[in-house]
This record gives structure tokens, sequence and C-alpha cells, in this order.
């Protein structure tokens, strides 16, 4: 059985990434206050029924460090945690000061996560991202000093900006700071349909490139020590993200916010997208809920295996009727079945064999 765990969606950004298709907005930041004491009602009348206690906490969206501290810290404080809970906070390199980092310390976050997705001017400039090329020393600095001994930089490949030496340089820049990151996430750069990257072919990632920057990103984080964790996620040993497991154990867990999912006992169900809809329904007393479905127990156990076989963990050899066409792309050792390194990005060319795929 894993653990519970709470999402709690912030949709606010400075600034709308060119290859973002998640529910924010750059030009909502004065719904803040009142988006708050929203998810602070829709909290109590979760814990009104029985909200259970949760071993992890996620502040994402968006851009949950748009948020000033305290109020942030109002919603953690609303949340039933136990007292060993990872409070995880996702944050933009440059809101990262050492005074916002301290607080969200002394309010119970114990871990962070800094898209920092590159050191490279070129690919930064591709992608949007409006920190400089240094952010990765000072965020580091600043996480450490604010008492922090857990904390996940993000990575993207795939820009056509970039190159496997840029690749290689970003790695570096991460692995050879005085205090590295204990857990690395490395993401492909996907071209989301109703993006300004998805609407322009020239900019589309290389599939055969992105596969090639995605191998070395594992070759070297491998050779340093971080053990691969499932398609995205490298950590050090006793680093890996707990939230996290969560989801790829198919877990239950609660999402708080505007666009929030949330998944118990084979319910799934979302809150409406928008945070004035979200606000407003809140504000009224009514439920924010935007829709559910009810998956059956061959759903259920589909979405186990498929999370599962992403996953260094794997699925049982019997989880599969044969392995004949698939054999190259996955290793069985002690009757367990996981990807090889190289299947890790055609991972569903696996998925599909399963037996529990229908």
């Amino acid at each position: 059985m894993s653990e519970f765990g709470v999402y709690v969606h912030v949709p606010f950004c400075a600034h709308r990434c060119d290859y973002c298709a998640f529910a924010t907005y750059a030009d909502r930041d004065h719904l803040m206050v009142r988006y708050v004491q929203a998810v602070l009602r829709e909290i109590d009348a979760a814990k009104a029924q029985g909200l259970a206690v949760a071993a992890s906490v996620f502040f994402g969206g968006g851009t949950p460090s748009r948020l000033p501290a305290e109020e942030l810290l109002r919603i953690l404080d609303a949340i039933p945690r136990s007292d060993d809970a990872e409070v995880t906070v996702e944050c933009n390199p440059e809101d990262a000061s050492l005074e916002r980092l301290r607080a969200y310390r002394a309010g119970g976050v114990n871990r962070m996560s800094f898209g920092v997705q590159s050191t490279q001017p070129a690919v930064l400039a591709d992608l949007g991202r409006r920190h400089g090329t240094m952010a990765h020393r000072e965020v580091s600095e600043a996480v450490t000093q604010a008492g922090f001994s857990t904390w996940n930089m993000d990575l993207i490949v795939g820009s056509r900006a970039e190159n496997l030496n840029d690749v290689r340089h970003t790695l570096r820049d991460l692995i050879d700071l005085e205090h590295p990151p204990p857990h690395i996430s490395c993401y492909a750069l996907t071209p989301e349909p109703a993006t300004p990257l998805g609407q322009d072919p020239r900019r589309h990632p290389d599939e055969d490139a992105t596969a090639d920057a995605y191998d070395l990103v594992g070759e070297v984080l491998a050779a340093h020590g971080y053990l691969w964790e499932e398609i995205s996620n490298w950590a050090k040993p006793g680093h890996e993200c707990r939230h996290n497991h969560v989801y790829w154990e198919h877990g239950d867990y609660v999402g708080f916010g505007s666009a929030a999912h949330s998944h118990q006992h084979g319910r799934r169900f979302w809150n409406v997208r928008t945070p004035d809809r979200y606000i407003e329904l809140l504000a009224k007393g009514e439920s924010p809920l935007g829709g559910e479905e009810f998956l059956d127990e061959s759903t259920q156990q589909f979405e186990r295996d498929s999370l599962a076989m992403r996953t260094a963990r794997g699925v049982p050899l019997e989880a599969f009727d044969s392995l004949d066409e698939i054999s190259h792309l996955v290793t069985v050792d002690a009757g367990r079945v996981t990807l090889t390194p190289k299947a890790r990005l055609v991972a569903n060319q696996v998925i599909v064999r399963l037996k529990s795929a229908g």
C-alpha cells in the first residue's frame, strides 16, 4: 500500500513558456489572495469529510513561488500531515531568494524543486526561460544555506537550439557544484498542440537527437552515483521523491486548487480548470468538481502495471504472456521485468504488451 499524498495546484506564472500546456496563467496575479481563501475552503470541506493524514504534500503549478511565502504556508498549515511528511514546493530559479527559502523551511517545507532546464544561454532562450545561466549555482548556494538537505533540479532536452555538448555542459555544471542536487529530473521536450512550440513545426524536437540527449543524461548521472527511478527521474540513495511514488504506485491522493486532479479507491476526479471559476464556486459554497470517472478493476490493474513498468521496480514476469517481441527492450532479473536504458523513451512499446493492456 502506497502512502497518501496531497497536491496543491498554484496556477500563477510570471511568464508562460512556449512549451507549457498546463493550466497556468500569467495575467491572474490579482486573484492570489482570493485563490488562497478558496483553497482553504476546499481543504476545510475535505477535512469535514474525513481527509486522510498526508505522508507527502506537493505544491505544483504554475509557479507556487509566485505566491507570497506566507500565503503558501497558510495552505500548508491547513493540511493534515504526518510528523515526517515530505513537503515539496516547485520554485523558479529567479524566485529562489534566501529569504523566501528560509521562510519555507521555517514553515515546514523540507524539499524544493527548481526548474533550471539548462545552463546554456541559447537553449534557455529557445525555451523562453528567464533565469540566467548561473542560476543553478545561485540556487544551490541558497537552498543549502536555507537548510534543505534534499532537493531537485529539472532539466529539459530536445530543444532545436541544443546539441550534445550543451547537454554535457549542463550536466557538468550541476554535478560539479559544491552542493549538487541530490535528485535530478530530465524531461523530453514535447510540442503540445495548443502551445506556440506545438504550432511551429520548425521548432519541433528531432526524435533521434532527443533520444541521444536522454541517453547521455542517463549515462552521466549513473556514472556519478544517481540511481534511475522512473523514466524521467534519478536520485542519490535516500533522496527519492516520496510524492512521486504515490503516483507511480497508483496510490490515493487528493488535489486542491483549480485543475487539480485526485484519485481515491478507483475514482478519479478533477476540479474546474480556471482559477476564476474555481474561486467563484467556493465563494458560493459549491463544489469545484469539474468531472469524474470510475475505473473498473481491469483498468486499475493496467494503470498499476503501466506505471510500474516505467520505474526501476518493473513488473512481475507473469504480467506478460510472452517477451518474445520485446526481449530487446527489457531485462529480466529475479522474476521481474524492467526496461533497458535504451528502451526508456519507447516504454509504450513494452506497456502495450502487458496482459492487463487487454
